[in-house]
């Protein structure tokens, strides 16, 4: 077991050591790396996962601009869970977005918690973080609200496309950025590199008790580089059928001249659809044709042709 890197410099030679030790593996035991990744993409399931819509608020914005106000609730297994009911809460926020629909002008923002934290036992529990959301959209988009609200009768506003973006990686609005961001990567993250999302979006932590008026409810956790605008790489996807024309499973060849080796790959799985992504290099988000069991997908990269071959069986 690597020892704790004491410097930095220290870190990134253990993590490249880590992953020249993943290419050997590939090339000279292609089964021990087709386990070590297979078990990678389970434990990954929950950070792979999109989010999905819970409920959808409709407030009003009071000042500056007097409009509607749409608040997606969404659910994301990618937000940790808080630790015990004394610390603060995790969320992630899409940019706030405005809207011309013929005969009227609204905003709409997504926000994302851990699906834990929405099951709430009663309904003043709820409108308790209800109300946290909204003191967190008041202190950090510069808007006042209105306190009253209603839960729509549909659970998203805007198309599920759109929110999915917005928390994924749109723009942060300019009242997100603050000094206190953090840039460091530890070795564990760096390890599920190949799993992760790249995701520009703040990771909040909003305190529950909102009596201390005295403390900063809200810390932001985020990264601020903005990684230069990647390229779509060339890829074919089929469906291998059986022989009485059942879909059996797809699989997806992605061309990666420029990527040398593995370390450099994000991937993520889920049901619907699949993101791969190198910084600064490529970008591919798929819509499946198929829903997939992303348990059971393989991933397995050939550093001679420099081509990704995911295998998805269909359930």
């Amino acid at each position: 077991m690597m020892a704790a890197p004491a410097h930095p410099k220290d870190a990134l030679t253990q993590v490249t050591q880590l992953w020249s030790m993943l290419d050997e593996m590939a090339e000279s035991a292609p089964e021990s790396y087709r386990r070590f990744m297979q078990q990678q993409l389970e434990d990954a399931k929950q950070h792979c996962t999109p989010p999905e819509p819970h409920l959808c608020l409709q407030t009003h914005i009071l000042d500056p601009n007097e409009k509607s106000l749409f608040i997606n609730l969404c659910r994301w297994k990618r937000i940790p869970a808080p630790k015990s009911p004394t610390d603060p809460i995790p969320l992630s926020a899409g940019p706030l977005e405005e809207v011309f629909d013929k005969a009227e002008i609204y905003s709409i923002i997504d926000i994302a918690y851990n699906p834990t934290v929405l099951q709430r036992e009663n309904q003043a529990e709820m409108d308790h973080l209800i109300r946290l959301t909204f003191k967190y959209i008041e202190e950090h988009y510069n808007l006042s609200l209105s306190h009253s609200y209603h839960i729509a009768t549909f659970a998203l506003k805007g198309s599920l496309k759109r929110m999915k973006q917005s928390l994924r990686g749109g723009p942060l609005p300019a009242p997100l950025f603050n000094k206190n961001t953090r840039n460091e990567l530890t070795l564990d993250q760096i390890k599920h590199n190949f799993r992760e999302e790249d995701c520009s979006n703040a990771t909040l932590l909003l305190n529950k008790d909102v009596t201390q008026s005295k403390v900063h409810l809200i810390e932001e956790i985020a990264s601020m580089e903005l990684p230069q605008v990647p390229v779509t790489p060339a890829y074919e996807l089929t469906i291998a059928k059986d022989a009485n024309r059942k879909p059996l499973k797809l699989e997806l060849k992605v061309e990666l001249p420029k990527v040398s080796s593995v370390s450099e790959c994000e991937l993520s799985i889920s049901r619907d659809d699949v993101i791969i992504e190198v910084p600064e290099k490529y970008r591919l988000q798929l819509d499946l044709p198929e829903l997939v069991d992303e348990e059971a997908t393989t991933a397995t990269f050939n550093k001679g042709k420099g081509v990704l071959l995911i295998i998805m069986p269909i359930p």
